[in-house]
C-alpha cells in the first residue's frame, strides 16, 4: 500500500518555519550550522524570485525544498566559491535578467528519500529553464562520499571518477544520471569537509 501523495508546489511564506526545520534533518553536524537557512533568508528568497522557491509536501509535512536564482553569464562562467557566487544567503547576486538557473540548494527528509522527489523537483528546474528561455541549468554540487571514498584522490580526480562510473557518490552519481553534464571541480567552495570543501560543476 503507497503513502501520501507528494505534492510539488511554489513555496509560500507559510512554508518558512518548515523548510528551516527540514534543513536541521538533511545537513546535521558536522556540516556548519551556520551555512543552514534561517527563516530571513528564506523570506527574501520568496521575495526576490517566488518562481524559483519550491517545496515538496507529503501528509501537510514539508519533505523537500529547492531553492534557486538566476546568474548572469560571467557569473556562471567564472565558477567561484559559494558565498561569491550566489552572494550569501540572501542571494544578491541574483539577476533577473541572466542565463543561468542556479541551483542553490534541494533538500529531501532522510525519511523521505527514496521516492523520486528529488527527480521531480530537478524535472521542474529543467522546465522552468525552458519556460525562461534560458540558455542552462546550472550548480556546483557537494560531494559528500569524498571524505570516505576519496582514498587519496583529489576532488577533481574523485569528481571525474564519479563522472566515469568507477565510483559512485550519492549526491553526485544521481544528478549526473538525471542527464547533467560534470564541468569540472570548485576547490574551497564552502566549509565542507565531507566534500573535501569542493563542490562538482554541473550543467544542464
Amino acid at each position: 500500500m503507497s503513502g501520501p501523495s507528494v505534492i510539488i508546489r511554489t513555496t509560500t511564506r507559510a512554508d518558512i518555519a518548515g523548510v528551516v526545520e527540514l534543513q536541521r534533518d538533511c545537513f546535521p553536524p558536522p556540516f556548519p550550522e551556520d551555512l543552514l537557512w534561517q527563516a530571513e533568508h528564506i523570506a527574501h528568497h520568496l521575495e526576490i524570485f517566488p518562481d524559483g522557491q519550491w517545496v515538496a509536501q507529503q501528509d501537510g509535512r514539508i519533505v523537500a525544498s529547492c531553492t534557486n536564482l538566476i546568474l548572469d553569464e560571467a557569473n556562471w562562467q567564472a565558477h567561484l566559491d559559494w558565498e561569491n557566487t550566489v552572494g550569501g544567503h540572501f542571494l544578491r547576486a541574483h539577476a533577473p535578467g541572466g542565463t543561468t538557473l542556479y541551483g542553490v540548494d534541494l533538500s529531501v527528509a532522510p525519511a523521505s528519500r527514496g521516492q523520486g522527489i528529488g527527480r521531480r523537483l530537478y524535472k521542474v528546474r529543467f522546465d522552468l529553464v525552458r519556460t525562461m528561455g534560458l540558455a542552462r541549468y546550472g550548480t556546483a554540487v557537494r560531494m559528500p562520499d569524498y571524505l570516505a571514498k576519496a582514498a587519496g584522490r583529489t576532488p577533481h580526480d574523485y569528481a571525474h571518477a564519479v563522472a566515469e562510473g568507477s565510483l559512485t557518490d550519492r549526491t553526485l552519481t544521481p544528478l549526473l544520471r538525471m542527464g547533467t553534464q560534470w564541468k569540472g571541480v570548485i576547490e574551497n567552495h564552502m566549509d565542507d569537509e565531507e566534500s573535501g570543501h569542493a563542490a562538482a560543476i554541473l550543467e544542464w
